[in-house]
């Protein structure tokens, strides 16, 4: 059985870890890196799409980047118990025509025994952006760690 540690139940310190460490796939930009942390019959609803198991959710993401450039996220911890965890998270991106969006959401996980996620329930809303008004500034991949969280930059 494949297993992805930290395990629920959840402490602050743990749920903080696996919402950090959920945002550094992410920001990978890598499907193969995002889509081992999710059970086989995972089941999502982004925006109006409801992928269902993790070939669902790998062509999610794989047009998803397609479409999302430059994507940077960043992800904070709302409140967490037992087995689940809700997050907040902003992140940006740009289009094919150098348009700039900023995303906000949350999402609500529920993971099993052995860490993966069952569920993962996002609502997200689109601001188009500036560059200029763009504040995730980092070289594509992992946020560093002293780069300002979503509280930190008022968001």
């Amino acid at each position: 059985m494949e297993t992805k540690p930290p395990y629920p139940p959840f402490t602050a310190e743990t749920a903080a870890r696996k919402v950090r460490m959920a945002e550094d796939a992410w920001n990978s930009r890598d499907p193969g890196r995002v889509v081992p942390v999710y059970s086989e019959d995972t089941r999502w609803r982004n925006r109006a799409e409801f992928p269902v198991g993790r070939e669902e959710v790998r062509r999610f993401l794989e047009r998803k980047w397609a479409r999302e450039l430059d994507y940077r996220l960043i992800k904070e911890l709302w409140a967490f118990t037992g087995n689940r965890i809700a997050v907040r998270f902003a992140y940006e991106s740009r289009d094919e025509s150098g348009q700039w969006t900023r995303s906000y959401g949350n999402e609500n996980w529920e993971f099993n025994k052995h860490g993966l996620m069952l569920r993962r329930y996002a609502s997200i809303n689109d601001l188009p952006i500036t560059e200029a008004e763009r504040m995730f500034f980092w070289p594509l991949g992992r946020r560093p760690d002293d780069h300002p969280s979503l509280s930190d930059l008022g968001l």
